[in-house]
């Protein structure tokens, strides 16, 4: 009975580890809210880095796009029909990135359906958490692929010139 006793005492103090369900506070959840974030942020960073193929991908991917999209509106001059292609192109900037993202985190969150629903059913942690974590882990991708894709798409279709005009657009 002592070891257990000791053992027990040691994991009370450890914030990562999940007590009993005995004395669980209102909330229902095992761990505390941070302690949820924590493991999610972790997981998820770990899965981001186990896959640096698909990174590439999608870096490669939206290359690609830009690169046609700057090709199709290239060296756009200030007359009527460059202020209406300049729109055409803006008008495929944000539907690119907006759906880019969109799809990145509908396929992502799909894969992940089953381990999330039974995780949450078995109250390991709350929707919040598994949100926020996973994207922020996801975030330098998030701001990688728009600027990848701006730095191609802006000199190659001759948007307005000046770091301060690039750096709003990004």
């Amino acid at each position: 009975g002592g070891g257990i006793e000791l053992a027990r005492a040691k994991h009370a103090t450890d914030p990562y580890f999940l007590q009993s369900m005995e004395g669980v506070d209102g909330t229902g959840y095992r761990a505390s809210w941070w302690t949820q974030f924590y493991c999610i942020l972790w997981r998820s960073w770990l899965s981001v880095l186990k896959d640096p193929m698909l990174v590439k991908v999608r870096l490669l991917q939206t290359a690609m796009v830009a690169s046609l999209i700057g090709s199709i509106y290239f060296g756009q001059v200030l007359d009527q029909d460059g202020v209406m292609n300049i729109n055409g192109s803006l008008f495929l900037f944000l539907t690119n990135m907006t759906f880019q993202n969109v799809f990145a985190v509908i396929n992502v969150f799909s894969a992940e359906l089953p381990v999330f629903l039974r995780e949450k059913r078995s109250r390991l942690y709350r929707v919040d958490t598994y949100f926020l974590g996973k994207t922020i882990a996801e975030l330098p991708l998030f701001i990688a692929v728009p600027f990848v894709f701006t730095s191609i798409t802006y000199p190659m279709i001759g948007l307005k010139a000046g770091v301060t005009h690039y750096l709003t657009t990004l």
